[in-house]
């Protein structure tokens, strides 16, 4: 294998696909346009799905948002090949959607298109009082019977931003390459 061939393979290891799913009003373009020190002002519902690619920790990360409304979730399923991480964000302030969202879950982590990959739940909306907290969160989805993948629930708020880092840093040290 010439010198060319092998700087080729590095580059593409270095650029990582991740899915960023959960219902709307979870506040995923929020987290997006947060990670990518975009302005957070104006954020409208998602209709279809932004990407936006920001380096960290050695890697290019590609995010793939996907807008949340029931209508659009059935096209998700379009979206998971080649994904190296899947993101899924939860409004943690919005007990009345918890069975709903925790349904959308675990449909995802039993998609075989998703098997293995690595999930980080991001537990969003930590800065209103009525959140429930990570822990309460990975307890009330189960998320200890969950074997066949590296997963991490993560504290944060996308309008402050808090917790965005340490759940992208957990991310860089999880990501698993797919044979293609």
């Amino acid at each position: 294998m010439g010198l060319l061939s092998i700087m080729r393979r590095l580059k593409q290891e270095q650029e990582v696909r991740l899915l960023l799913l959960g219902l709307d009003n979870a506040g995923k373009t929020t987290l997006l346009k947060q990670l990518a020190a975009e302005d957070i002002s104006h954020i409208t519902p998602t209709q279809g799905f932004n990407i936006k690619s920001v380096q960290s920790s050695g890697f290019k990360l590609t995010l793939w948002d996907i807008g949340g409304q029931r209508k659009i979730r059935p096209y998700w399923k379009n979206y998971f090949e080649n994904t190296h991480v899947l993101i899924y964000v939860i409004d943690c302030s919005d007990k009345k959607r918890f069975e709903e969202t925790s349904m959308e879950l675990a449909e995802l982590l039993e998609d075989n298109d998703l098997s293995g990959v690595p999930l980080l739940i991001f537990a969003n909306k930590q800065d209103l009082s009525a959140a429930m907290s990570a822990s309460e969160l990975a307890e009330g989805l189960n998320l200890h019977t969950v074997r066949d993948r590296m997963w991490q629930v993560q504290a944060c708020s996308a309008i402050t931003a808090e917790g965005l880092q340490d759940g992208m840093s957990w991310v860089c040290r999880n990501i698993r390459f797919r044979k293609k």
